[in-house]
């Protein structure tokens, strides 16, 4: 399977009847799942619906998702309020009996306020249920256009982590040919600096010496770094090849490999074997950075 990036973006546009949406996602880099909502007056109910299906689909990232709704003009129903109307009929026929006046028109009556309301058109249960199959379906869509620019971004940056694993073992090849890593090497750099100080200084113990001398030529073999970055890339191929997030274990070993690379640069006994381990450091943290962003 392969790798999932935690950056992308996905929108996807919807109508029923008429009603139209939008739905925006949005993915960065986190260090687990935080789903971020922003959802219109109204459709808060849709909530856990939204979340289950990011879960569903995603392990890792911060994921922000807005909805945007608009509704094109409903047909508009004018509606009496009979109570209203009533109250004031009762008014006007209590005033009538002590005062001559000419009786309202219904017109008249009609402009008071109260009496009279626009209303749209109540939208029945069927339709609210059939509009929210709607918004989740095309919201099922949008999260597999997330999911498939993850996947594409994923692609290229494991193109990447495997050509940074080919320079780091081709730098461990490097080090492991330079000709001052070999035993001969390391013992007659060391005599000769033995050498340098028996004649610098006469009182050095001899045996002392020669002691440390040895104890600093087995310090200086790189043979155990060596082999565990080798086992260090082996182990970050084959999780190439693991179904499911491995963003984690990926950032483990870039710090395991960095750890060696110190490792290698402090006990270096050569200039050549300390420039291959500093450019290893830097193509280490390359391989860190792009580890970063995978899920």
């Amino acid at each position: 399977m392969a790798l999932q990036s935690m950056t992308g973006f996905a929108r996807q546009e919807g109508a029923h009847a008429n009603l139209g949406w939008v739905w925006e996602l949005r993915s960065v880099n986190g260090k687990g799942l935080d789903i971020r909502l922003r959802l219109p007056q109204g459709y808060e109910y849709l909530e856990p619906r939204i979340r289950e299906a990011l879960k569903n689909a995603f392990q890792r990232g911060n994921i922000q998702i807005s909805l945007t709704v608009s509704r094109e003009s409903e047909q508009v129903e004018a509606v009496i309020n009979r109570d209203v109307l009533k109250a004031i009929m009762h008014t006007i026929q209590t005033l009538g009996e002590e005062v001559q006046a000419t009786p309202p028109s219904w017109d008249g009556l009609l402009a008071i306020r109260g009496v009279l309301e626009l209303r749209e058109s109540k939208i029945d249960d069927d339709t609210v249920r059939a509009e929210e199959d709607a918004i989740l379906a095309s919201l099922n869509s949008a999260v597999g256009n997330l999911l498939l620019a993850r996947r594409q971004e994923g692609h290229e940056i494991e193109n990447g982590l495997k050509q940074r694993l080919n320079e780091i073992d081709q730098r461990i090849t490097d080090i492991d040919a330079d000709p001052s890593r070999t035993p001969e090497s390391i013992r007659s750099r060391i005599a000769d600096q033995v050498r340098l100080l028996m004649d610098t200084n006469a009182d050095l113990d001899t045996g002392r010496l020669h002691q440390e001398a040895a104890m600093l030529a087995a310090k200086a073999d790189l043979r155990e770094e060596l082999d565990r970055l080798r086992a260090h890339v082996a182990a970050g191929n084959l999780l190439f090849g693991e179904s499911g997030p491995v963003g984690r274990r990926l950032d483990f070993l870039a710090q395991e490999f960095n750890r060696e690379a110190n490792t290698i640069c402090s006990k270096s006994n050569a200039a050549v074997v300390t420039a291959l381990g500093l450019e290893l450091k830097v193509i280490i943290d390359q391989f860190r950075e792009q580890v970063q962003n995978v899920e």
